[in-house]
């Protein structure tokens, strides 16, 4: 299969959908690669590494979308990448169409067989492919809501870990998943105080044998949600429903009741966003402030550590590559129902119930379209 890698073009966007690495091992199995020019240039995978796995380089995306068979990119495509979307290729991203009508219709138009990276399943549960960007999502959110807790970037100008004398912040962690656990390392490590809420009893308990005193954990419920956010110097959002929109479990009230200069990171922006505040931002503008609450809501926050993130999610990634290029999308997918849950829209048609739902698309199972 001929395999196509054209350069991100969201805003601030430096991610790369493959690495020479991962070239290295599609080209081993008798698949071709073309990526295009300056690709990964920006975390330092230059056109020679990926042109000594293997790969050819072409100047521009149209060559990308033109030939290849299948295009393997990281975000979510713009509507000019959608344009050069044709039917029957295979685009393996992440998507988030949820909160994305647009988008949504323009796939469907294409005819594309779109697989999403974010509802792809794993054997032992779980998001395993959205997993690795959870991770760099909920570490950096607490990194991104030290620095703007600082006054000079509109804050209330308090430090996370305090100092020996003066309290530390209170860090509040909505939702205990991957996006939570990442983010309670860091907050803990901080020397931060730190609430966790989740409605998992089971993973409550989990954190508190490991964290023991150092942390506070409390069943989320509209009382407790309410309550640890009025006492919040920072409030992270990480709650996520597969491939639907985030509930909203911050209101508009209650974000206008919160201390000034109190900052929340809504990692789950890409659904939408889990504070009814929250608006999508870029690393360009981060933050807008809203009844004195700064808002940190970009929606593609791995992409400000780009070459971390682009590993990690390779490693995730490379393995569903490989079985799509080799036995095409019908097979792969008959083969791994895993991989078929990453089915989201197939022909014209919306293949993943959540979305279906949320757009008010009629929903085909994936199954129906591997006749």
């Amino acid at each position: 299969m001929l395999i196509g890698v054209p350069k991100e073009i969201k805003n601030h966007e430096y991610r790369v959908g493959l690495t020479p690495a991962s070239v290295r091992e599609l080209c081993s199995r008798g698949n071709q690669v073309v990526v295009q020019k300056d690709a990964g240039k920006a975390i330092g995978l230059h056109d020679e590494q990926y042109v000594a796995a293997g790969a050819s380089i072409v100047d521009s995306a149209e060559e990308v979308y033109g030939r290849a068979d299948m295009i393997v990119k990281v975000k979510e495509p713009q509507p000019a990448e959608c344009a050069m979307l044709r039917e029957g290729q295979i685009l393996y991203t992440y998507l988030h169409l949820a909160p994305d009508p647009e988008q949504c219709a323009a796939l469907m138009k294409s005819g594309a067989v779109c697989i999403a990276y974010e509802t792809i399943t794993g054997p032992g549960g779980g998001l395993p492919l959205l997993a690795p960007m959870s991770e760099v999502a909920g570490r950096m959110s607490i990194q991104a809501g030290a620095a703007h807790l600082e006054k000079s970037k509109g804050g209330m100008g308090i430090l996370l870990g305090g100092v020996p004398g003066v309290a530390p912040a209170h860090v509040v962690i909505i939702g205990a998943g991957v996006v939570g656990t990442n983010a309670l390392q860091m907050a803990v490590g901080s020397g931060a105080r730190v609430t966790v809420l989740d409605k998992n009893v089971d993973r409550l308990r989990q954190l508190d044998l490991v964290y023991g005193n150092r942390i506070v954990t409390q069943y989320s419920s509209a009382q407790s949600i309410e309550e640890a956010v009025l006492s919040a110097e920072l409030v992270i959002g990480g709650v996520l429903i597969p491939g639907a929109a985030a509930p909203k479990l911050v209101t508009r009230r209650l974000i206008s009741r919160m201390k000034q200069g109190a900052v929340v990171v809504d990692v789950a922006i890409d659904q939408g966003g889990c504070f009814e505040t929250s608006s999508a931002t870029t690393h360009a503008e981060p933050t807008y402030v809203l009844d004195g609450v700064v808002h940190y809501c970009v929606a593609n926050m791995p992409g400000a550590v780009a070459r971390t993130s682009t590993f990690a999610l390779n490693n995730a990634t490379i393995c569903h590559a490989a079985a799509l290029a080799e036995k095409g999308w019908k097979e792969a997918i008959k083969d791994n129902a895993h991989l078929k849950n990453g089915l989201n829209v197939c022909l014209g048609k919306v293949t993943y119930e959540a979305v279906a739902r949320e757009l008010g698309h009629d929903y085909v199972p994936a199954k129906d379209m591997l006749h």
